[in-house]
């Protein structure tokens, strides 16, 4: 019997696939997560997208019925959705720009060793803690026209000459409010991002630049920036989809309006299909986003490995 035993005795797994086996084990939870709770919606929201599903189908309990493209047509004959596509594509680069741009200057200046850098960091991360939606109330509160804090600092600056400042009821300063909220609340982490990667940085080859002459634009643009390169990307990229996704702020500092000048895809998506109750059209809307958005971050990334 012992000699069937270990006649027939199954090989010993590998170290290699039993690490392989372990690890797949381990991501089993976040594949299920995954799964459930972003492909599959996705792929409804896509279904529902050819359909004409209301409200009275979800009272009356009926199927919804297939209608092809007819949501889609419906949408491009409509100027509304060209309008939201245009004003999310401002929003987007307008913040994203900015917040590279203003994170990458605070990472370098907290990367100088300055006094109090620990404590900065600390104080710095304070707006990308508190929840977006409170972020809002406070800059609504900020730009309040009748008493806020920014018609108060306008009113002081201008020795009372301008008092009248209503940013977020104004078609042409409203995504202009919004987008400073937004950089608020996100230039905080992107800091943090871009600090990681500067501290990265090779200080032999700056001590070399330095020693060859080379000034501090030439170390920027020539040693810094192409170290960080895959933290940038990263950073972006990140930053790309936070701002093409962002629905809560925008909708509780000014619900799209005034006049629609603040209507994001993700506030038109909202409003056709809670608003209007047409859940096949905001789902097209949906779809049409998400495409747009899988565009321009592969775009990005395409772009960011050319200039390797």
């Amino acid at each position: 019997m012992n000699f069937l035993k270990q006649t027939f005795k199954a090989p010993p797994m590998r170290r290699e696939t039993g690490d392989k086996v372990f690890s797949f084990i381990l991501l089993i939870p976040t594949i299920l997560m995954t799964v459930i709770f972003i492909l599959v919606p996705v792929v409804d929201s896509i279904i529902k997208s050819f359909m004409d599903y209301r409200a009275k189908h979800i009272i009356s309990g009926q199927a919804p019925e297939w209608n092809n493209f007819a949501n889609y047509l419906k949408l491009f004959e409509n100027d509304k959705l060209m309008r939201s596509i245009i004003i999310t594509f401002l929003f987007v680069i307008f913040v994203v720009f900015l917040q590279f741009v203003l994170g990458m200057a605070l990472a370098l200046i907290l990367n100088s060793k300055i006094k109090g850098a620990r404590f900065l960091r600390s104080i710095m991360m304070v707006p990308w803690v508190v929840p977006t939606v409170i972020s809002a109330l406070i800059w609504m509160w900020i730009f309040q026209p009748q008493y806020g804090l920014m018609k108060y600092v306008v009113s002081v600056l201008t020795l009372g000459a301008v008092n009248d400042l209503a940013v977020l009821n104004d078609p042409q300063l409203a995504l202009l409010g919004v987008s400073i909220a937004a950089l608020w609340k996100q230039i905080p982490l992107t800091t943090l991002l871009l600090l990681a990667g500067l501290q990265n940085v090779p200080e032999e080859m700056l001590e070399a630049a330095t020693v060859d002459g080379a000034g501090s634009a030439t170390k920027f643009f020539r040693i810094i920036i192409p170290s960080m390169k895959s933290v940038i990307n990263v950073t972006m990229s990140m930053a790309i989809i936070e701002n093409f996704k962002q629905f809560p702020l925008v909708w509780t500092m000014t619900g799209g309006g005034p006049n629609n000048s603040t209507s994001t895809l993700a506030v038109f998506s909202y409003r056709e299909a809670f608003v209007s109750n047409n859940l096949g059209s905001g789902a097209a809307i949906t779809t049409i986003w998400m495409l747009l958005m899988v565009v321009v971050v592969f775009v990005y990334n395409h772009l960011m490995k050319i200039d390797d």
